[in-house]
């Protein structure tokens, strides 16, 4: 191949569509947690998705039940600013699950796709987590706790549950469940009934259930999706996160020296396999 040829098939290599694809797979979560999705861990990633040649949309590839409201909305919020700042569409597509904060961060797209048996929408608000009062008294532990502030020790997991700080929980969860609706109608406007409170119950939808609610544009995957509308040709670009590279026996599960990171490692564990068992994952 001479000079002339090479350089042909670079300038036809470089006006090929291209997609920037982001996966955003496991738990949102507000810090970077093993495996977890916050702004930190995928900042980078969006902004290089968004500087790629010949771009022509971005695509985001959601599989999450779901976890801390703010990051949702904060890597939400990071994708729209880019995608107005270049004028850029943005395509959602969700795998096994898109729910609650993964549905929320689904709605960046400007159009949402899914399998027929994806679990969609859970558009609700949850809290849970442990008590350990009891399991204190029996190993002899004494619990030292000093506040200023009545609230200040607002549901501690080593202290009994109060009526007050239940009802105090409340008053949050629906306040973000507001936020939480209020998004939904903005950017599902004209395509779900506003005034059908029946979507925000936090009940889950299949792909197909979806779809005719109006929570989801369509049922198809990214390949066929992208090739169907920007032509076979069509460049899908992976855009991979910044991990942490921890030293190996660090990312083995519950491998730590102190006794205290065990037990949080382990009520680490055990939440995220809670929010996935819901769904049957």
């Amino acid at each position: 191949m001479n000079l002339r040829d090479q350089l042909n098939l670079e300038r036809l290599w470089r006006r090929r569509p291209v997609v920037s694809v982001l996966r955003f797979e496991g738990v949102i979560m507000p810090r970077q947690r093993r495996g977890g999705l916050s702004l930190a861990s995928h900042a980078a990633a969006i902004e290089r998705a968004f500087r790629a040649s010949g771009l022509v949309a971005v695509a985001i590839v959601v599989n999450s039940p779901g976890g801390s409201p703010v990051q949702s909305a904060l890597l939400y919020r990071r994708i729209r600013l880019l995608a107005d700042q270049k004028q850029v569409p943005v395509i959602a597509f969700a795998e096994d699950v898109a729910a609650s904060g993964g549905y929320w961060l689904a709605l960046a797209g400007d159009e949402i796709f899914t399998e027929e048996t994806s679990l969609i929408g859970s558009i609700g608000v949850i809290s849970a987590g442990f008590g350990f009062y009891q399991l204190l008294g029996r190993l002899g532990i004494e619990r030292r706790l000093h506040t200023a502030g009545e609230r200040k020790s607002l549901l501690d997991p080593f202290l009994p549950e109060e009526p007050s700080d239940v009802a105090r929980l409340t008053e949050l969860q629906q306040d973000i469940h507001r936020s939480f609706k209020d998004h939904v109608r903005r950017r599902r406007a004209g395509k779900i009934d506003e005034a059908d409170e029946s979507l925000f119950t936090g009940d889950v939808l299949t792909g197909r259930m979806a779809m005719e609610r109006g929570l989801v544009d369509g049922i198809g995957e990214l390949r066929t999706v992208m090739r169907t509308r920007y032509g076979d040709k069509v460049r899908l670009r992976p855009i991979p996160a910044d991990r942490r590279r921890l030293p190996f026996l660090s990312r083995l599960p519950f491998v730590r020296r102190e006794p205290v990171w065990l037990v949080a490692e382990l009520v680490d564990w055990l939440e995220t396999r809670l929010l996935w068992a819901r769904f049957g994952l």
